[in-house]
């Protein structure tokens, strides 16, 4: 059966670029973005590790690590990093795990054989502090992801885990958010003091309340 969201991410022990790590032991408490690359000295990939070191510090203030992978072995990862680094202009210091026997890549479901029967996909996993599987995006080999999006949809699902609100199309952090339908209008007025704006009785915005 594939992973689908809400699972429980599957725990492993892997080789990495900054050592043997366990990812359940290794995330803590805190969120965890892990997300495949199909193969280590390809463009694509080098921009995409590049634009992720570049927003460490913006997955740190989330209390969020990441880690990439691929099937390719460590010391392939050693001399990449390097060429990241130098044409990204970055420091690349988070872990790139070496998946060589693809046990991690089976059980997150990141090799699609109709794709590519040997390669990772460009699969992105947000996880949970409670280690459950909160997001999961999906892109072809061709196509560089957007990790701007994805710190959006972290930002979105932290706050939607602390209050009973949603966030609309194109939301950004600090604005307008959504209450959501469980809660009464009478309720929210209560919960949600910065004010309730009522379009329809299933349409109800107010602002971002952790602002």
């Amino acid at each position: 059966m594939s992973l689908r969201l809400g699972d429980i991410a599957p725990d492993f022990k892997a080789k990495t670029s900054v050592g043997e790590i366990d990812f359940y032991e290794y995330l803590g408490n805190g969120w965890g973005i892990l997300f495949s690359h199909p193969a280590d000295y390809t463009p694509v990939c080098t921009t995409e590790l590049g634009k992720t070191a570049l927003l460490q510090e913006e997955f740190a203030n989330r209390n969020t690590k990441v880690l990439a992978l691929s099937v390719d072995k460590l010391d392939k990862h050693a001399g990449w990093i390097n060429d990241i680094n130098e044409t990204q202009k970055v420091t690349v210091s988070f872990p790139l795990i070496a998946d060589e026997d693809k046990s991690i890549a089976n059980a997150y479901g990141m090799i699609h054989p109709n794709a590519s029967e040997t390669f990772t996909v460009r699969s992105l996993f947000i996880i949970g502090p409670d280690k459950k599987v909160k997001l999961m995006i999906t892109y072809p080999a061709s196509t560089g992801r957007n990790f701007h999006e994805v710190l959006r949809v972290l930002d979105s699902l932290q706050l939607t885990a602390n209050y009973s609100v949603a966030t609309p199309a194109d939301w950004k952090e600090g604005e307008d958010v959504i209450v959501v339908p469980a809660v009464s209008t009478e309720a929210a007025k209560e919960k949600f003091p910065k004010g309730l704006n009522v379009v329809k009785p299933y349409l109800r915005y107010t602002p971002q309340p952790n602002k």
